[in-house]
Order: structure tokens, then sequence, then C-alpha cells
């Protein structure tokens, strides 16, 4: 699925950055105000995109004697690092390009080029958004889209889908305050459209933040993977019972599971060393995201005493 990723995040930059082109061209010779924040959006896209690509790249790294568990949580902090691009220098530029424009409006030059420039942004960024979400489409299942993004364990692509989509609702606007601002000759409407941009961005931004920080401080497995977990482990003969089920993901497909599994009273340590080597074999061939398994040995006549394995 990491390919999958870095799929839809080369696609997401590579659109961007032809589209921030052509905006800022179009917004200097037209002197549009929502084209300008537009450009800046796009622009600001283009490099969440390389910072994105960065973490999927730096996350892939293997464990180590500082990392003992991985880099997987990169991912999380740098779409974090993305979405306070995103409100900071996507929304709040727009904003003020925005407030500018309606302090001191000027009238637009030229708009058609504004309309070409807009239906090409709008073919670019469907095309990247078609990317990431047909990729999205195999990981939510049968949830719907919401759901599945607040499920979600890999930010890289939700984040593509959060931007794709701000950026799609902002070239609407854009022709709107355009369009609104030629035909009635009012170009403070340009301006405005400029701000409602900045507040799309701000809005996805938020949520984007919202979404990365639950998985930075540690979430839990989806409780599907939890319930399948606790029915394989349950299923053996050698099992009576079983304690707590904990689960962290340590990146987008890297779960670590500590389990508390309780045996047969009185059975030898070489059949209980068996048992737990089956449960993890049993774990790990349908699920092999779970790539950490600790499983505490509870055996009742010992009162309770647990060995780790």
């Amino acid at each position: 699925m990491a390919a999958e990723s870095k799929k839809a995040v080369v696609a997401a930059i590579i659109g961007n950055a032809a589209i921030a082109v052509i905006k800022f061209v179009a917004g200097s010779i037209t002197g549009s105000s929502a084209m300008i924040s537009e450009g800046i959006h796009s622009l600001v896209d283009t490099g969440n995109g390389g910072l994105l690509f960065h973490g999927l790249r730096r996350g892939a790294r293997p464990a180590d004697d500082h990392h003992p568990f991985g880099h997987g949580m990169e991912v999380y902090f740098w779409s974090l690092i993305v979405a306070v691009s995103i409100f900071g220098v996507g929304g709040g530029m727009s904003i003020y390009e925005g407030i500018v424009h309606i302090q001191h409006p000027a009238p637009l030059e030229s708009p058609a080029i504004n309309y070409i420039v807009l239906a090409l942004a709008m073919v670019f960024e469907s095309f990247s958004f078609s990317v990431a979400w047909r990729v999205f489409r195999k990981t939510k299942g049968s949830r719907r889209t919401l759901a599945a993004i607040h499920h979600g364990k890999d930010p890289s692509l939700f984040t593509v889908l959060f931007e794709d989509t701000a950026a799609l609702l902002g070239l609407v606007v854009a022709f709107f305050g355009v369009f609104l601002s030629h035909q009635l000759q009012q170009p403070v409407l340009d301006g405005l459209a400029s701000v409602v941009i900045g507040v799309i961005l701000i809005v996805a931004a938020l949520w984007l933040a919202y979404e990365s920080r639950s998985l930075l401080v540690g979430e839990a497995a989806d409780p599907e993977l939890v319930a399948a977990i606790r029915e394989i482990a349950l299923a053996d003969p050698a099992v009576i019972g079983l304690g707590v089920v904990l689960t962290m993901h340590l990146g987008p497909d890297d779960v670590l599971l500590n389990i508390e599994v309780q045996f047969t009273e009185g059975l030898p340590a070489e059949e209980i060393h068996a048992a737990v080597h089956r449960i993890e074999e049993r774990i790990i061939v349908p699920y092999p995201e779970v790539s950490r398994i600790f499983i505490e040995v509870e055996v009742p006549r010992m009162a309770g005493a647990t060995a780790s394995f």
C-alpha cells in the first residue's frame, strides 16, 4: 500500500506544479486576486506533496538501535507539518490577498484567460483526485468515505484527498469570483472569492491536523482487526481465555500487538511455547501488518503469574 500512496502523492505533485505555473501567469496578466490565491494554493500543495513523499521515504527505513520500532511514525509527523503549512501559508496568504484586493479593488483585464486556466486546472486536479480516489477506494472497504478517512491509518493518502477536494472547491469559487466580478463590474467580489478560498484551506488544514494528531499520539488498530486477533487466539486448543489486547499503529502498515493469553492449567512449558508460536503465525499470515507481537502468558495455577514471549 505504501507504493500506491507514493503513486498518488507523485501524481499530486506533478499536477499541482503545472497548475501553479499557469495560475500565477494568468493572475499576473489579468490582475485577479482569486487567481493569485489559487496559484498560492497550488504552490503550497506542490510543496506539501514533496513533504509527504519525504515522509513516506523516511518512514520506510528499517529499525535501528535508536528507533527499535522503526520510523513509520515519520509519515504522521510530516502530515502534521503539511496541515500547518496549509493553514498558515495557504489559508493565511489567500485571506490576506483577498483582503488587500477588497480594500483596493481593481477591474479584471482579459478575464477569458482566467477561464481557460481554470478549465485546465480543473482537468489536472481531477486527474490527481482520480488517482488518489482509486487508491483510497481499495482501503476503505465498505465504510462510508468520512468514516474511512477517520479510521484510515495512512495520512499521506487522505492528505492528498483533502488537498484535491479543497483545490476543486477553490476552483469553483475562483470561477464564480472572476465571472461575477466581470459581469457585475464589482472587482471586490474577486477579492471576496480569495477570502473564501483561504477559509476552505483553513478548514481542510484543521481537519487534517485533527486526524494526524490522533495517529501521532498512538492510535489503536481498527476494532475489526482486534476482534479478528481475539478470535484467532481463542481458537487455539491450548487457550482458555484472554486478558487485555493492546494495539498501536507504529506506521500506516505497522501494528504493535500486546496480548494477555490464559493457557490451560498444568500445560507443560514446551506446549505453551509451541502454542505461542502457533498463535503468532496464525495472526501474521492473514494480517502481515501486525509486525510486532508480544504475548504475555498467564497460567491459572500460578495465581496470575505471567511470562512474556
